[in-house]
């Protein structure tokens, strides 16, 4: 059996990745935690909500069978309580300063909730986590979100997963839920260098490049190794 955990699906890429996850036949459950449930039904999705800070000391294991009244989703529960699955990790999740709302609450999330799921994604047996990350990941960078970013980055690699990667796309292109008056404009400025095809690493990129890159990484790539894909290798990767 193949497990995909996936954390942050409400966010602009986490949706992308979710559905390129469901699609892909290759995994038989797709378990999605966040805050709040989707509004969504599909025959591999199973979804744990809470509050993701206390995600250590979630009774994971009663959340899934209580969605279950027939007992379909024990094999579920019994090859992660095993350790007899195959399991990848997935984080999408991510904030802005301005959501919300303050350097510290912004660290709490980009950061802190992050390596929370890491940290629970690795004791139900993750051997893989990909990370969308940022391009300017820096743990030294004097630019806050880099930095954040970077030290988020540095705080994985130490958890000692098989295969760590670390995806740091340019300007994201899609259709946000909430508007963005900075990147609105970026966009606006740097989309030639989409349609001219110039400056890969740079250039923005999609949300659905980034979610199909990031899953054929995880199918693909062999384990031990840490890897950081850059904005023009997703662009590669999501084209072939």
């Amino acid at each position: 059996m193949k497990i995909a955990l996936i954390s942050g699906t409400s966010g602009l890429v986490g949706m992308q990745l979710l559905h390129q996850l469901l699609q892909n036949t290759e995994y038989d459950t797709v378990m999605s935690v966040g805050r709040r449930k989707l509004a969504l039904k599909h025959q591999k999705l199973v979804q744990i909500d809470g509050d993701l800070s206390r995600l250590s000391q979630w009774d994971w294991e009663e959340k899934v069978t209580s969605q279950s009244l027939g007992g379909e989703y024990n094999s579920l529960v019994d090859s992660l309580m095993e350790k007899s699955a195959e399991v990848h990790a997935f984080s999408s999740l991510g904030t802005t300063i301005k959501q919300a709302g303050s350097k510290e609450k912004f660290y709490a999330i980009d950061h802190d909730l992050v390596i929370t799921f890491g940290k629970w994604a690795k004791e139900l047996g993750a051997s893989k986590f990909l990370y969308v990350s940022a391009s300017g990941a820096d743990p030294n960078s004097s630019i806050f979100y880099g930095r954040t970013k970077g030290k988020t980055e540095d705080d994985l690699k130490s958890m000692g997963f098989d295969y760590l990667g670390l995806f740091r796309p340019s300007l994201l292109l899609g259709n946000r839920n909430e508007f963005r008056l900075g990147e609105q404009v970026a966009s606006i400025v740097m989309k030639p260098l989409v349609w001219l095809k110039l400056f890969k690493n740079l250039r923005p990129i999609y949300d659905y490049q980034v979610a199909k890159a990031i899953v054929k990484t995880a199918l693909t790539k062999k384990s031990n190794s840490v890897e950081i894909i850059s904005s023009g290798d997703m662009q590669d990767l999501s084209s072939k």
